[in-house]
């Protein structure tokens, strides 16, 4: 049976998935035929992986061991500031990681705001380096991502069911153990398994906390295995080592997402009877934003008075990022948008499979397969800043295809009928009718990209030589020399040009459109 005709061709879309798919599986292929050559693992090695996994599970326990209370607090309770709050959950996804531990380490660090108050009292400050400071670090940024699925969780319980819970004198822990516990079963497999990928592939948060013998991670390990040793074998073979253990963890977060849930309801507002303690749900309100905005606002004002003094190398390294990030996101639209017409116009399961197939990856994975193919031909270093570019583009593909692919299908749906009356087909269809609408979605994923590859410190590590640096190597570069007000300055100017980035696309996306 023929195919409905459709005003555009998936063949851009399938070209651009085969340039995604040949510069991912390519890389990887490099890295595990150098893998070969790399040896056994070494005792180092081994402690390497050994901390990895310990990180990982603990942040991914920590993390969505506290998100269960909170957005337990935040489901039932109404409260002025409530959306504000929510919203502000998703602000760590897209904030610098060099800044947010900048932050950290001036609440929580050795000579931070609590250990001075601890200090006060006679009591000892605390260490915030090693496995501890690494696990800290994981929590600040995946607690808000494990509230807000949980979160979704528990608003997903039809309004119904917790009104026929309340007629039969379900309260407390028969209300829980009824209608919450089955939805946690559920949702908190699929959250463990997502922070424990995320955990694994975090590599600014090792070479910041970490470091030293007993707390290197994986990816440290590639990094060090390049910088300070330059074993390309053993840098390929430890690769080869995360690109598993990640790919496992992305399988497992994909199998129990497929779970049903509870049976549709009448799309009520949720209004629960259990009403519970406000008191510890007030606590775990303002325990989690205090943990959240405490940070972000020793940056802002520590950052105030180095910013005016900063050297001449971190306006170098902005204008790099600036220029990094915009290359970033033109090739991500690039990619992106054929690639969600493709979807939509003929639901291309490989066009899907590559979309996501940069989460299975890391930065460090797939710089480590560039280097080792560009090498022979090319100076890496000399292109570091168009690597940079191009990695950071893909690892945005996934969360870009998720903002885009929805309205492109609504749009093509909604339109291609029309459309084929007119005799718009091909470009004219995708200029005039498809782009126009999806507006909106364009700018909000052009701003997460240009967000995301301004504050990435990833592939420009392994790149990146003592001439060229974008503003978080150079925050990093400043944290070493210990010129704390010179790095907590760069980094306010880094929070400004990332949020400023993704509030004028997001914004200009959104400019006269109707909603």
């Amino acid at each position: 049976m023929a195919e409905r005709a459709q005003p555009i061709s998936p063949l851009p879309g399938v070209g651009a998935a085969t340039l995604v798919a040949a510069l991912i599986l390519g890389t990887l292929a490099a890295v595990a035929l150098r893998a070969d050559s790399g040896g056994m693992f070494a005792f180092s090695d081994w402690a390497a992986l050994r901390f990895t996994l310990t990180q990982a599970v603990l942040s991914s326990v920590i993390s969505a061991g506290l998100a269960i209370p909170t957005a337990r607090a935040l489901a039932r309770r109404r409260f002025f500031g409530r959306q504000v709050l929510i919203a502000l959950l998703g602000a760590p996804f897209i904030l610098p990681v060099i800044v947010a531990i900048l932050g950290i380490l001036q609440v929580f660090g050795r000579a931070g705001w609590i250990s001075e108050a601890l200090g006060f009292f006679g009591l000892p400050a605390i260490r915030v380096y090693g496995l501890h400071g690494v696990v800290l670090a994981h929590v600040f940024f995946n607690l808000p991502l494990a509230t807000r699925l949980l979160l979704q969780g528990w608003q997903e319980i039809p309004a119904e069911q917790f009104r026929l819970a309340a007629q039969l004198n379900c309260k407390g822990m028969a209300m829980f153990r009824l209608l919450e516990w089955p939805m946690l079963k559920r949702v908190l497999p699929s959250v463990l398994a997502v922070v424990f990928a995320i955990c694994l592939t975090s590599f600014a948060v090792a070479l910041t906390l970490g470091g030293g013998p007993r707390a290197t991670t994986i990816e440290l390990a590639i990094y060090q295995a390049f910088t300070y040793d330059f074993n390309l074998g053993r840098a390929a073979l430890l690769s080869t080592v995360q690109l598993a253990l990640t790919a496992a963890a992305a399988l497992v977060a994909l199998r129990f997402t497929r779970k049903e849930g509870f049976r549709t309801g009448l799309n009520r507002a949720i209004r629960r009877w259990d009403g519970g303690s406000p008191a510890i749900d007030t606590f775990w309100i303002s325990a989690t934003a205090a943990f959240l905005l405490l940070p972000l606002s020793s940056v802002v004002i520590s950052g105030v008075v180095g910013l005016l003094e900063l050297p001449t190398q971190v306006f170098k390294a902005a204008v790099i990022s600036v220029a990094v990030a915009v290359a970033s996101t033109s090739i991500l639209l690039f990619l992106a948008l054929p690639m969600a017409a493709a979807v939509a116009v003929r639901r291309h399961s490989f066009v899907e499979l590559i979309g996501i197939l940069g989460l299975a990856a890391s930065p460090l994975v797939i710089g480590t397969g560039l280097f080792i193919l560009i090498r022979p031909f090319v100076n890496p270093t000399a292109v570091a800043l168009p690597v940079t570019a191009l990695v950071n583009a893909v690892m945005a593909l996934p969360f870009a295809l998720r903002i885009l692919v929805p309205a492109a299908q609504e749009t093509v749906t909604r339109y291609s009928r029309l459309a084929l009356s007119l005799d718009m087909k091909g470009h004219i269809f995708f200029a005039s009718v498809l782009l126009p609408r999806m507006r909106a979605q364009i700018g909000f994923a052009a701003g997460l990209a240009m967000a995301l590859s301004m504050g990435d410190l990833g592939v420009i590590a392994l790149f990146a030589d003592a001439q060229v640096a974008t503003l978080p190597l150079q925050i990093y570069r400043l944290m070493g020399a210990y010129q704390m007000q010179a790095a907590a300055g760069s980094a306010l100017l880094l929070l400004m040009l990332s949020m400023g980035s993704f509030w004028i696309l997001d914004r200009g996306g959104r400019w006269h459109v109707e909603t």
